[in-house]
């Protein structure tokens, strides 16, 4: 295991100590409501919501571990207000090629006035507005490819109900590493429309 990996690890490990002891897994999530289900295919309509987000170039689990460590430092109390703000799930990275958009819902109580502003830069906040989405879930390692078998799947099943991606496909990671790989939660997501729209 490289030392990035361990730091990785260890900063989850963190992040988990310091929810509530009655349930590690009582975080709260991005609200949706299911609008379609079948099997681990889901769509979805997604309240407004506000993120921390940061863009990293590299590799698709290079990126994931540098973007995360920027984001839980901001929510550590890299702000300006040095104020803790509570761990949410999942842990989203879209992007294609090299560059990453790594980022973190905040969570529901908070809005664009009374979250703090970031120490770091290259951390911004930035409001995403209510959507429509698709949704694919898996458990396993949360490896690139994977991953993209999974969007692959994603995509026929998008396509086969009339749909059409509007936006990037986003790799949604629920469970820190050190959780058993079969009871980890993985998602594909992507904003979807109906196919016969017509472009603005």
């Amino acid at each position: 295991m490289n030392g990035r990996s361990v730091t990785r690890i260890m900063i989850l490990a963190l992040a988990a100590a310091s929810l509530p002891r009655c349930d590690a897994l009582a975080v709260e999530e991005a609200r949706y409501k299911v609008i379609q289900k079948s099997g681990t295919f889901e769509l979805r309509e997604y309240e407004p919501r506000i993120v921390a987000e940061t863009v990293v170039e590299g590799g698709f689990e290079e990126a994931g571990d540098i973007g995360f460590k920027r984001l839980f430092g901001y929510i550590s109390g890299d702000n300006v207000l040095k104020r803790p703000i509570p761990m949410t799930a999942p842990v989203n990275q879209e992007g294609e090629g090299n560059r990453w958009v790594i980022s973190f819902v905040m969570p529901s109580e908070f809005t664009m006035e009374n979250l703090p502003l970031p120490t770091d830069r290259s951390v911004v906040l930035r409001r995403i507005p209510p959507r429509m989405v698709a949704a694919i879930s898996y458990s396993g390692t949360w490896k690139r490819s994977r991953s993209e078998e999974q969007r692959g799947r994603l995509e026929d099943l998008i396509r086969k109900r009339g749909l059409r991606p509007a936006g990037e496909y986003i790799y949604a990671r629920y469970d820190p590493p050190f959780k058993p790989w079969f009871l980890r939660l993985n998602e594909v997501l992507v904003t979807v429309e109906p196919a016969n729209k017509e472009k603005p």
